[in-house]
C-alpha cells in the first residue's frame, strides 16, 4: 500500500507559509551575513578554541537544565495532581509562581546575597528552578486530562503503582513533557541576563560581548550560526521522541477523575521536597528583593518613572500576546489536523528564532527595516514583530497540545448536524482549545514583560520598560535602585501566572 499524501487547505497553508517566512527573518539574516563574510573567514572564526569552550558550556548547561526541569516538573505535577498531598491547590499555585520571577531577577536575588552561585553548578541550579514550570504546567494539565481507566486496567493486571506510572502514565505525558523540555532548552540557548550575572559564559553572552564590546559582527554572527545548529538538533530530537502517536481520548462518555494515590509514610518527605523547591525558586529571590527594598542605600521609589515604565511594559505585553497567539494558531492547527512533511516543516521553522539571542533577532530586524522598509525603523510595530518572532514557540507548544487533545471526531459530528465553518469553530473547537490558547498567551505576556536584550535595541527612542530600567541599575551594582523595578515585574507577572494555573485546571 502506498503512503497517503497529505492535503492542505490552500488559504490555511498560505497563512502558515507567511508566518514561517516572518519567523525565518533572523535565520535568513544569519545565513546571508555568513555568505557575505566568506567561507574561509567563516571557517577560521568557527574553529577557534574559544568556540569549543563555549560549545561545552552551552551544551552541558542546556542538557542539564532540560533533564532537571523535566524530572522536577513531572515529579511535582504527579504529586499535586495524582496524590493526596496536603494543600494541593496551594502547592499548584506556588509551583507555577516562579514564572512570575524572571530568570535574571532570580540570579540577581542569589548573586546579591552570595557570589558562591557563580559558575556552572550555581547556573544549573538557578536556571532549573527558574524554568521547570514550563514543564510542570503542561504536564499537570495533561495528568488532569488522562482517563484513569488505563491505569485501573494495568493495576488489575498486577502492575504496581510505579510500574503503572512508568508503562501507562508516562508515555501519555510524552507530548507535554517533551514540549515543555523543548521550550526550556530553546529558552536557555537564548538566555542572556541570568547567565551574565552568574558569570557563566555561553554563546549568548559571548555574542552580546562581541556586538557591544568588540564590535565584531562577523565573529558574533558565526557564534549565532552554532546556536542555530544546536536549535536544529533540539527540534529534531524532540520530533523523533514525540513520534506520530495520537493522544486524544475517543471513548464514550466523560473521563472520570482519578483516585488519588495515598502517600502514607511518604507524605512528610513529599511535603519537604515541594517546600524546598518553592523556597529555592521563590523564597530566596523574593527575600533578596525585600532586603534591598528595605535596607538598600540607593533604594528610591520614583513614582512617576515606575508608573510610566510599568504602563509601557503591560501595554507592549498585552498586544504582543494577542499578536503572537494569532500567528501561532493556524500553524498549530495545520501541524495537528493536516499531518505531513510540509506542515511539520512549517511548524519546526517557527522555533528557530527562539534559539537566537534577542540581540541577533533585533539586529536582523533593524537591518531588514533599514534596507527594505525604512519607515518601520524605530517604531513600536518593529518591536512587536521582534517579540512575536522570539516568543512564537511559547504560543505554539500550548496551542499544539490543546489541539492534539481535542478529538477531531467532534468536528465531524458537528458537520453531520449541519454546523459548519465559523459556527463549528465558535461552538465546538474554541471551547475545547481555549484553556491551552489562554495558557500560551499568558506565557507570551510573561516573556514580554521581562524581555531585555531585544527591547534595548528595538524600542523607539524614549521607550523604557521595567526590564531595561532594572538592567541599567543592576549593571552598575546599584541593587537598591534596581529592586523596585524588579518587584514591579514580579507583581505584574503574578496575575498572568495565576491565570496559567486556572486555565490549565479548567481542562480537568
Amino acid at each position: 500500500m502506498g503512503r497517503r499524501v497529505a492535503t492542505y487547505p490552500p488559504l490555511l497553508l498560505a497563512v502558515c507559509v507567511l508566518v514561517a517566512l516572518v519567523a525565518a527573518i533572523p535565520l535568513a539574516f544569519v545565513i546571508g551575513y555568513t555568505v557575505s563574510t566568506g567561507w574561509d573567514e567563516a571557517w577560521r572564526l568557527l574553529v577557534r578554541p574559544r568556540v569549543g569552550d563555549l560549545l561545552v558550556n552551552t551544551v552541558r548547561l542546556t542538557l542539564g537544565c532540560m533533564v532537571g526541569s523535566a524530572a522536577l516538573g513531572t515529579g511535582a505535577a504527579w504529586l499535586v495532581e495524582r496524590t493526596n498531598l496536603p494543600g494541593r491547590r496551594i502547592w499548584n499555585a506556588l509551583l507555577a509562581a516562579p514564572l512570575a520571577v524572571p530568570a535574571f531577577v532570580t540570579s540577581f536575588g542569589w548573586v546579591s546575597l552570595t557570589p558562591a552561585v557563580e559558575g556552572y553548578w550555581g547556573a544549573l541550579l538557578i536556571v532549573t528552578i527558574s524554568y521547570y514550570p514550563l514543564v510542570y504546567l503542561p504536564t499537570a494539565a495533561a495528568l488532569r486530562g488522562l482517563d484513569p481507566a488505563l491505569e485501573e486496567s494495568a493495576r488489575a493486571l498486577g502492575h504496581g503503582p510505579w510500574r503503572t506510572f512508568a508503562r501507562v502514565v508516562l508515555p501519555q505525558l510524552r507530548p507535554a513533557v517533551l514540549g515543555g523540555s523543548l521550550l526550556v532548552g530553546l529558552h536557555l540557548l537564548a538566555e542572556f541576563g541570568a547567565l551574565q550575572m552568574l558569570r557563566y559564559p555561553t554563546f549568548t553572552t559571548a555574542i552580546f560581548d562581541q556586538y557591544e564590546s568588540a564590535f565584531s559582527a562577523p565573529a558574533a554572527n558565526m557564534l549565532a550560526v552554532v546556536l542555530v545548529g544546536l536549535c536544529a538538533l533540539l527540534l529534531t530530537a524532540e520530533l523523533r521522541l514525540r513520534g506520530r502517536r495520537r493522544y486524544a481520548r475517543v471513548g464514550r462518555g466523560a473521563a472520570r477523575t482519578a483516585e488519588p494515590v495515598r502517600l502514607g509514610g511518604a507524605t512528610v518527605p513529599a511535603l519537604a521536597a515541594v517546600f524546598g523547591v518553592v523556597v529555592l525558586a521563590l523564597g530566596v529571590p523574593l527575600g533578596s528583593l525585600v532586603h534591598w527594598l528595605v535596607v538598600g542605600a540607593s533604594t528610591a521609589f520614583p513614582v512617576g518613572d515606575l508608573a510610566a515604565t510599568a504602563g509601557a511594559s503591560i501595554g507592549l505585553a498585552l498586544v504582543a500576546a494577542l499578536l503572537t497567539t494569532a500567528l501561532a494558531l493556524p500553524v498549530a492547527w495545520l501541524s495537528v489536523r493536516h499531518r505531513g512533511s510540509v506542515s511539520t516543516l512549517l511548524e519546526r521553522s517557527t522555533y528557530i528564532a527562539n534559539a537566537l539571542p534577542g540581540i541577533v533577532v533585533a539586529l536582523a530586524l533593524v537591518t531588514v527595516s533599514i534596507r527594505f522598509v525604512p519607515a518601520a525603523y524605530q517604531t513600536t510595530g518593529l518591536l512587536l514583530a521582534g517579540y512575536a518572532i522570539l516568543f512564537l514557540p511559547r504560543a505554539m507548544v500550548s496551542a499544539r497540545a490543546a489541539i492534539a487533545q481535542a478529538p477531531p471526531g467532534l468536528e465531524d459530528v458537528a458537520h453531520s448536524l449541519g454546523t459548519r465553518g465559523a459556527a463549528t469553530l465558535r461552538r465546538v473547537i474554541l471551547p475545547l482549545i481555549a484553556p491551552g490558547i489562554g495558557a500560551g498567551a499568558a506565557l507570551v505576556f510573561l516573556a514580554v514583560v521581562t524581555e531585555l536584550t531585544a527591547t534595548l535595541l528595538l524600542a523607539p527612542t524614549g521607550t523604557r520598560t521595567l526590564a531595561t530600567q532594572f538592567w541599567t541599575y543592576s549593571s552598575d551594582i546599584d541593587y537598591g535602585a534596581a529592586a523596585p523595578y524588579a518587584a514591579l515585574m514580579v507583581i505584574i507577572s503574578a496575575p498572568a501566572t495565576y491565570l496559567l494555573t486556572r486555565s490549565s485546571r479548567s481542562t480537568s
